[in-house]
């Protein structure tokens, strides 16, 4: 038996059809270029990441961590001054006590914003799960409860700025324009550092003391600058995405200007306390090693966005970006315009997980959300959404967001097992394409 044989045989003990496994192969062989291009970026990246924490002098002593108040976490201060020196600025608040993305983004907005002034979004609606921080959806505690109110701007049809309702729209208590990078639970484009700098740019020249904050969920490594590089005042993330490499069980940071870090500290924690006290217990040894594997590990991941988007694209199905289009992060968006279709891909998800791969997801009413959500996510560390995952509300127009993977031949089965699913529920038609793909 041949190398080709063997792995045919135990993609077919693992439940995926030879149509579904040629076909995959089919697309796959198509990628060598982009694969070898997405490389490379980690190659720099991972440099990037190595040079931050030699400069840094990181040590053994760096992860054993403390208990109690935290004072003189040797660890923590060194894994904050590692974080500023990656994304270029002048400090970094990198705690376990940050639960999650949102926790991120709510802390770093409410702690530098004030009553009376003004929240600006010029890229159109945030995620889901902020409305609710931000007041747009009722809840108790919101920034409009403290008489933070906001406006926004929705992106051109295009999906580029609308620089002129930008420019009317900023007014005297605008104090923070917030960006979102990834796409959300939207088919919009997601933005490149570039775009994002040309953004800070146009704003800063109508107003430079505003604050611009950058949602940097699912972007961190997927390019060779980060936000911090074009101006960003705040550069916020999840450590069970990107940078925390599969490693980090928890976790979330704030990057950016001194003032602005301090002033999440301050809300963090205490007033008077900020950044001295908070104990890292026994994670720094995940932090530094995800932050370490995390551009390796986000490589993967693209090679699955772009093989989903690829795949998905030459069977019929609306995809956000298409498989040509440059990646700014790892999530891949699939339009099925029907409920079956995006219930069917996460349950194809589920079944590749090395966790809970019998579970079968459910739509379910989840915390944060105006919709029904599925959620896939069979991972070691529960959410994490650099592992192998995928979710979509249940409304239209019925779009999946495809994210994560460890490794590429995770990704890879994963998407193969997804495609599986739908092929079986009649809803895929891969033998009519077959043919096709392989001779083009």
């Amino acid at each position: 038996m041949t190398d080709t044989d063997s792995i045919k045989e135990i993609y077919k003990a693992m439940g995926i059809s030879q149509e579904v496994y040629e076909y995959g192969e089919a697309v796959a062989g198509k990628l060598q270029e982009r694969f070898r291009q997405i490389d490379e970026v980690a190659e720099y990246n991972q440099l990037k990441v190595l040079r931050a924490m030699q400069k840094n002098q990181v040590s053994e002593a760096c992860l054993l961590g403390t208990t109690g108040y935290g004072y003189n976490d040797m660890g923590r201060d060194t894994l904050e001054a590692v974080y500023a020196d990656i994304f270029h600025t002048e400090d970094a608040l990198v705690r376990p006590q940050i639960t999650c993305g949102t926790h991120a983004l709510a802390l770093a907005l409410m702690s530098n914003l004030r009553p009376g002034d003004e929240l600006l979004s010029p890229v159109g609606k945030p995620y889901d799960t902020l409305e609710e921080v931000i007041g747009i959806r009722p809840s108790r505690g919101s920034l409009r409860e403290y008489g933070v109110t906001y406006r926004q701007v929705d992106l051109l049809e295009d999906g580029g700025f609308d620089y002129e309702k930008i420019r009317e729209n900023i007014c005297d208590r605008t104090r923070l324009v917030t960006i979102q990078r990834s796409k959300g639970y939207q088919t919009r484009p997601t933005l490149s550092v570039e775009r994002i700098g040309e953004l800070i740019a146009f704003i800063k020249g109508i107003k430079p003391d505003v604050i611009c904050m950058v949602d940097n969920c699912y972007g961190e490594f997927v390019e060779k600058t980060e936000p911090g590089d074009v101006g960003a005042d705040m550069v916020v993330g999840s450590l069970i995405k990107n940078p925390g490499g599969g490693l980090a069980p928890i976790g979330g940071y704030i990057a950016g200007k001194k003032e602005c870090v301090e002033n999440a500290a301050f809300r963090l924690t205490s007033p008077g306390l900020g950044k001295e006290v908070g104990a890292s217990l026994g994670i720094l040894k995940d932090f530094y090693q995800g932050l370490f594997l995390a551009p390796t590990v986000t490589a993967a991941a693209l090679k699955g966005a772009v093989f989903a988007a690829n795949l998905y694209e030459t069977l019929g199905f609306p995809v956000v970006p298409n498989g040509s289009e440059s990646r700014h992060d790892i999530i891949q968006a699939v339009t099925f315009g029907k409920p079956e279709g995006v219930i069917a891909f996460c349950r194809g998800i589920q079944s590749a997980a090395p966790v809970d791969s019998h579970v079968t997801p459910e739509p379910w009413d989840m915390p944060g959300y105006d919709a029904k959500v599925i959620m896939a996510a069979g991972a070691f560390v529960s959410g994490s959404s650099i592992e192998l995952s995928a979710d979509g509300p249940i409304k239209p127009p019925y779009a999946v967001y495809f994210q994560g993977g460890l490794t590429w031949p995770h990704a890879k089965f994963g998407i193969l097992k997804s495609l599986q699913c739908l092929a079986d529920a009649g809803l895929a038609d891969v033998k009519s394409l077959l043919p096709i793909v392989t001779l083009c």
